[in-house]
């Protein structure tokens, strides 16, 4: 996990809970995180942070949800990954995810290993 030395990922997670778990395990393998607690404060942190690398999406949010963000943030970045995160996981939640413009999807509880494994696949290509 070396390599994530300065890897720059958006966090998008209502949850504060969920929120701090994140940034703990990302940072904790060198990331540089950036949180917003909803889908305005990410759309904002995407405009003004060119570097970020990564998004981490979580689908049901406050103000909008997951979804409707990805499909803006594409507008603005379309080559960043997105990789939808979800507590309420259905048979084809995956598919409209992928559907929606996030590039791989994963289910909470977050197993850390898959996590890294998705990460890994979009930054190392």
């Amino acid at each position: 996990m070396e390599k994530w030395k300065h890897l720059k990922i958006l966090v998008v997670e209502d949850d504060a809970d969920n929120l701090e778990f994140l940034r703990c395990l990302l940072s904790k393998y060198g990331a540089d995180v950036f949180l917003a607690k909803n889908a305005t404060k990410a759309l904002e942190y995407i405009i003004a942070n060119p570097q970020i690398q990564i998004v981490l999406m979580d689908i049901r949010l406050p103000d909008m949800d997951g979804l409707e963000a990805t499909q803006k943030i594409k507008a603005i970045r379309p080559d960043i990954p997105i990789i939808a995160q979800t507590a309420y996981a259905m048979y084809n939640d995956r598919d409209l995810c992928l559907a929606n413009g996030c590039d791989d999807y994963i289910s909470k509880p977050l197993n850390k290993d898959l996590l890294f494994d998705k990460i890994n696949k979009y930054i190392y290509v």
